[in-house]
């Protein structure tokens, strides 16, 4: 089934869905980097996570990021104190790091926001801009589930790509 083959409710509640999850992602906000030493490294009990993008379609705007360990917050990550939330420009080599992570499951979710305004664009509920999650999950009609999106982040220093997925 594809999205254009939703009825108008199934329009409404997967771009309710998918809007809710990627809201957390219109915070301009820095990456986390408090409790990092001088050169940006982890505590040893501590963790750092770079996260890179795959598949941007262009170089405009914003990649926002929010990672949330709360299973109650996910998709809306911004309700969250203790999630960790990031803006860098988009760009071939771009990347966000949050550090002074404590180790443990998280879920991420990235959105491109290619016109730098703080949303996500849609167009009769579709996304115009690219998203993605952790563990990179095939969306098809609104935010995965925490469960399937929750990975791991060790002590120490890690990575993690998300794979963007457009829509128009």
């Amino acid at each position: 089934m594809t999205w254009t083959s939703l009825s108008s409710a199934a329009h409404g509640a997967a771009k309710a869905s998918l809007c809710a999850a990627v809201l957390a992602l219109g915070m301009p906000a820095m990456a986390n980097d408090a409790g990092a030493d001088a050169a940006g490294t982890a505590s040893p009990t501590k963790a750092q996570l770079t996260i890179r993008f795959d598949g941007l379609r262009s170089t405009k705007g914003l990649m926002r990021a929010c990672m949330t360990r709360n299973k109650a917050h996910f998709p809306k990550c911004e309700d969250d104190p203790a999630a960790f939330k990031g803006s860098v420009q988009a760009g071939k080599d771009a990347h966000i790091l949050f550090s002074n992570v404590p180790p443990g499951d998280y879920a991420l979710m990235v959105m491109h926001d290619e016109n730098s305004n703080a949303k996500l664009d849609t167009m009769l509920g579709i996304p115009r801009e690219g998203v993605g999650f952790s563990r990179n999950p095939r969306l098809r009609f609104g935010a995965p589930t925490y469960d399937s999106v929750v990975f791991t982040v060790p002590a120490g220093e890690s990575s993690t790509v998300v794979k963007l997925q457009y829509f128009l």
